[in-house]
């Protein structure tokens, strides 16, 4: 059985830089559909997620093939439009891929996405976008049967800031005549990088970080040479373990902007946060104290990924801290993990009550998702004895190698294969 195996009460100290962005560079491996030609993505995280973007792309005709840490897409020999449900079920994220179809092929065939359960994630913003440029979608047995001879630019009002519907539209824009305006788009880093992506291939997008996006469409795009943004929710896991441990790390690569709420709330709880153009050390001496209300909201709110992962590192704060969940309702699945270790949590409908306690002890916890496995990984670095951490593949999906990172830090993790 694989399992992360880790011995805590050790504290942390060096440096760990921080690995590409999962959520900027599935989008961007979708959006290499457009360009007809080879697209070489420097620093691109190996991960579970990117591995599934690849087959996608090699179902459809396209190649991938890894150079080190670059992976090189060539989508010349595109052949088809269908996505197989076995794909789709692998990622929540496979959803991207409807836009550039679209926008290349004119038709699209695919099914409802999977990934991780955190309740329901409709597509429906993304749907509906797509019909505003004038695509015709309907459902049978189950696949999503997309058709749009041509696509045409046009104002589009979301009505929810939702990451994906921006970038699925972003996508099928740059293959629409005329301009499209997204309004109420979502403003994270990870759609900067993409604007910033497509236009280093010749599109001309405009706007990316504010709520407005503006596409000038039907520019043909050419392949290129990118490198991929640093994750911030690796960056934000990796400040949270120095958190729970103590210690003293540096981490390179990340950036304070993408972070500030996240930051904030490790300074308000007694880290020590020293930011430069390099990355972001971090100091954590004392026991940790309980901060201010935490609530997931749309950046540049607090990120919904970093937190299960900052209520981990507050579980031996003094105090009380109340976190509220407004993105995912099955955003809690791992605090029973986390209680087993000894955490005193209440959770009501969309709040979660953590009460810190003196001290935390290993356990045998299994991963409930992707951040619900990083948060039990930083719980366990600040737990005595050790944690036997199960079901480590959601870790796999958006980590490249978190054992490595944590051991390169001082951390005693041992990882199985078993």
């Amino acid at each position: 059985m694989r399992e992360l195996i880790i011995t805590g009460e050790h504290p942390l100290q060096g440096e760990v830089t921080v690995q590409g962005a999962k959520n900027s560079v599935l989008p961007i491996l979708a959006a290499t559909l457009l360009t007809s030609s080879q697209v070489e993505l420097r620093g691109c995280p190996h991960l579970r997620d990117v591995e599934a973007s690849v087959r996608i792309l090699e179902a459809l005709g396209c190649t991938a093939r890894w150079e080190g840490e670059n992976l090189v897409v060539d989508t010349a020999g595109l052949n088809g439009w269908t996505i197989s449900d076995i794909l789709m079920r692998e990622m929540r994220s496979s959803a991207i891929f409807l836009g550039a179809i679209l926008a290349r092929c004119g038709r699209a065939e695919l099914s409802y996405p999977g990934g991780c359960e955190l309740g329901p994630r409709p597509i429906d913003l993304h749907l509906s976008g797509l019909r505003e440029l004038g695509a015709e979608i309907c459902e049978a047995g189950g696949m999503l049967h997309c058709r749009a001879e041509q696509l045409t630019g046009r104002e589009v009002v979301l009505g929810f800031p939702s990451v994906g519907a921006t970038e699925n539209l972003m996508l099928a824009a740059c293959g629409a005549k005329g301009t499209t305006v997204i309004a109420n788009a979502a403003r994270e880093p990870e759609i900067v990088d993409l604007e910033r992506f497509l236009n280093a291939c010749g599109a001309c997008v405009s706007g990316a970080g504010s709520s407005t996006v503006t596409v000038e469409g039907g520019r043909p795009l050419h392949g290129g040479t990118y490198t991929v943004m640093p994750d911030r929710i690796a960056a934000a896991t990796y400040l949270c373990a120095a958190a729970s441990a103590g210690g003293e790390i540096f981490v390179r690569g990340a950036r304070e902007s993408h972070l500030s709420t996240v930051t904030a709330a490790l300074r308000e709880a007694g880290c020590q946060i020293r930011p430069d153009a390099a990355g972001i050390a971090c100091v954590c001496r004392e026991r940790l104290r309980a901060v201010g209300p935490v609530r997931t909201a749309p950046y540049p709110g607090f990120p919904t990924d970093a937190q299960a992962i900052l209520m981990a590192a507050l579980l031996r704060s003094r105090g009380t801290t109340v976190f509220e969940e407004n993105i995912f309702e099955n955003r809690y699945r791992h605090v029973d993990e986390l209680v087993r270790m000894g955490a005193r949590i209440r959770v009501s409908g969309r709040v979660a009550v953590v009460t810190g306690v003196p001290t935390l002890r290993g356990a045998s916890v299994r991963c409930t998702d992707l951040r619900g496995g990083a948060a039990l990984c930083v719980a366990a670095l600040g737990a005595g004895g050790v944690t036997h951490v199960t079901q480590i593949g959601h870790i796999d999906r958006g980590y490249q190698d978190l054992a490595g990172d944590l051991r390169a830090l001082g951390a005693d993790v041992i990882r199985t294969e078993e």
